[in-house]
């Protein structure tokens, strides 16, 4: 029914794919996707791309998740009200990043050390992988990424708590445009990576001390990395601004 989707912008083009398969009638209100992971195996992406896709659908009307029996197709006239957060934290500006680090600086070491108490073989299991992919991505941006926001999910999900996790689910777009940032500083993804190494080895450990103060490190160093980010793009911000607003007097 599926095709593998290889493009920079994954979640998209699997919607765009499920979208047809509605339109077509192959898939009808109250079928219900496939789990997760099945759907990640069919579109050749990782897990992360997938619950993108779910949320957009979800947005659009087109799918309704519901915890412990999973998502079904909806008939598409009733569909919530929700506010993205997308619409609070603008790309690109620093006050935005300085609330994402925030918000994640109050979470996710806590996340991590409830998932350190939980976790099971399976979650570090992911987190590994996760890990791997990362060592064997290199500079590869979207492949590194994606892993990269696999294991921060992958911990969420340790922790056992469906709540974290769709909390965590609805700051993923976030995430990514901000390891995307990152990604353009020198040494950035590698100091990530050391400090993914020492989360997993205090996880192997079941050791939520140890985890909580390893994330605290790892937020710490890309709080500094996203401000040399900002740094280094503020003058060609200003330009384009200046570019915009000329079209828009000129209009």
């Amino acid at each position: 029914m599926y095709k593998v989707v290889r493009t920079s912008r994954l979640y998209e083009q699997i919607v765009q794919q499920i979208e047809e398969t509605i339109l077509k009638g192959d898939l009808t209100p109250g079928d219900q996707l496939p789990a997760e992971r099945e759907l990640a195996q069919h579109f050749g992406v990782s897990r992360t791309a997938v619950r993108e896709a779910v949320k957009a659908l979800r947005e659009k009307g087109l799918v309704e998740a519901y915890s412990g029996r999973g998502t079904f197709i909806t008939d598409g006239t009733s569909q919530a009200v929700r506010q993205s957060l997308d619409l609070m934290v603008k790309i690109g500006q620093p006050e935005g990043s300085n609330y994402l680090a925030d918000l994640r600086a109050l979470l996710e070491p806590e996340i991590a050390a409830l998932a350190a108490a939980r976790c099971q073989e399976t979650d570090l299991a992911a987190m590994r992988e996760a890990v791997a992919a990362m060592d064997r991505a290199g500079r590869d941006a979207d492949a590194f990424i994606e892993a990269d926001l696999d294991f921060h999910l992958a911990l969420a999900e340790a922790a056992a708590n469906p709540l974290i996790l769709s909390l965590l689910d609805s700051i993923v777009g976030l995430l990514r445009v901000q390891r995307l940032r990152i990604f353009q500083v020198d040494g950035g993804p590698q100091r990530g990576q050391v400090h993914h190494k020492r989360i997993l080895a205090a996880m192997e450990r079941r050791d939520p001390e140890k985890v909580r103060e390893a994330m605290k490190a790892h937020l710490e160093q890309e709080r500094a990395d996203c401000r040399d980010s900002s740094r280094k793009r503020r003058p060609g911000r200003h330009k384009a601004h200046e570019r915009i607003s000329l079209g828009k007097s000129k209009a």
